[in-house]
């Protein structure tokens, strides 16, 4: 194994751990500038890989993303809006439910897909900004079940800040969803501001709601972005698109080490 070229992919949480933690920098180190390819998720986990270790910047390879699961049935709800990932801090459904509770309209809602730490307490905190009878709380679901909530909402909603690449919003992208996300951390590899969804680019409750203000409002309710999403997802997510790029990483891998 020894003489084994390695290749190491990185997702986030690694880079995340190697910046909050000292102690593990050393080890992050090593495993960068011992591997024959280092590749990254996102353009913005590549920066940061480099910038905390000093090392060379890795290549850029999403991840796949199940294409035969996910696929639109035009079947959108005009007023449900839908969260999808753990609820914690880093993923900022607090910054969400502040957001819902600043639209007027209080036909729409949300759908919260997921569990975590901070659910009880979030739970309290839709209560305490008067909509908690707006937003359904349906915990952890398989995926098949998942694709049937992408499918059905209005826009998939990404409040996270700092994520190393986002594959919910790749998710809701096949299913023909907009997707409205902060220009936060990977997520600008995935939407393409008015083109294939909305990037918003302050961290505020404010500007959150009034970007999905005005998606909603759009005569199509987003449906062409969420057209040209698909596409691109298509293109740059579906497994045989990625395979192809790290069968030529690992080709490249192998023929730079020693015989």
């Amino acid at each position: 194994m020894a003489h084994k070229p390695l290749v190491t992919t990185l997702h986030g949480s690694d880079v995340r751990l190697a910046r909050a933690v000292a102690f593990s920098r050393p080890a992050f180190r090593h495993v960068m500038h011992s591997s024959a390819a280092v590749t990254a998720v996102s353009r913005w986990l590549a920066a940061e890989a480099a910038e905390v270790v000093s090392a060379p910047t890795p290549v850029v390879a999403p991840m796949p993303v199940a294409t035969d699961l996910f696929t639109p049935d035009g079947a959108h709800r005009r007023n449900r809006l839908l969260f999808v990932g753990r609820l914690n801090k880093q993923k900022g459904i607090e910054v969400l439910l502040h957001a819902l509770s600043r639209i007027p309209d209080t036909s729409i809602g949300l759908d919260v897909i997921g569990d975590g730490e901070d659910r009880d307490a979030l739970v309290e905190l839709a209560r305490a900004l008067g909509v908690g009878d707006r937003v359904s709380w349906h915990g952890t679901l398989p995926q098949p079940d998942l694709a049937e909530f992408y499918r059905s909402a209005a826009a998939l909603v990404v409040p996270s800040v700092g994520e190393g690449l986002g594959l919910v919003a790749v998710e809701a992208q096949l299913c023909e969803t907009p997707v409205v996300a902060f220009e936060s951390g990977g997520l600008p590899d995935i939407v393409q501001h008015d083109r294939t969804g909305v990037l918003v680019p302050d961290v505020d409750a404010g500007a959150l709601a009034a970007a999905l203000v005005s998606l909603l409002a759009r005569e199509d309710r987003g449906a062409s972005l969420g057209a040209a999403a698909r596409l691109h997802a298509l293109a740059t997510f579906a497994p045989e698109s990625v395979a192809r790029r790290y069968a030529e990483i690992y080709r490249t891998a192998i023929a730079a080490s020693p015989r």
